[in-house]
């Protein structure tokens, strides 16, 4: 064998270990990632995968969160102002979570189309708004007020 061709040996079967590698790192990341999605998404993409962690993002309805006797369990609606997702979830909500305003919730779609959320995160103040949630209300024609710092 020429010194040439092991040369080229060498470089294909690097590039082959690169390729391996880049394609077991893919696949690990596959598993871990969580897709946002806003209601309407959801309404209107009937094969969103079950199993799979999603984010969903938008407001929380007036007059829709009930908190139940043990102070734990949440039940609340999140919109986009076009379609809306019932939402339920066991724990704290975090001390700015409050009807009308923006939040993200993650956990797992449900056979019945409602969420049940192992996560809820708030906006930080009334000048931010996640930028998806933001472009989402904008998408709609609904979104009312300044451009949000997140999406700046």
């Amino acid at each position: 064998m020429t010194r040439k061709r092991r040369r080229l040996m060498v470089v294909l079967l690097g590039g082959l270990v690169l390729a391996t590698a880049a394609v077991l790192v893919l696949t690990a990341f596959e598993d871990n990632i969580v897709f946002f999605h806003t209601p309407t998404d959801i309404a209107t993409k009937p094969d969103l995968p079950k199993e799979r962690r999603l984010r969903v993002g938008g407001l929380v309805k007036q007059g829709s969160w009930k908190k139940a006797a043990d102070g734990l369990t949440h039940r609340f609606f999140v919109t986009d102002l076009t379609h809306e997702i019932r939402v339920s979830y066991k724990g704290i909500v975090p001390d700015l979570f409050r009807e009308g305003q923006g939040v993200v919730v993650e956990g797992l779609l449900q056979p019945d189309r409602s969420f049940r959320a192992d996560e809820v995160l708030a906006k930080h103040d009334e000048n931010y708004m996640p930028k998806e949630v933001a472009e989402a209300l904008k998408k709609s024609g609904q979104w009312k007020g300044d451009a949000p710092a997140a999406a700046k």
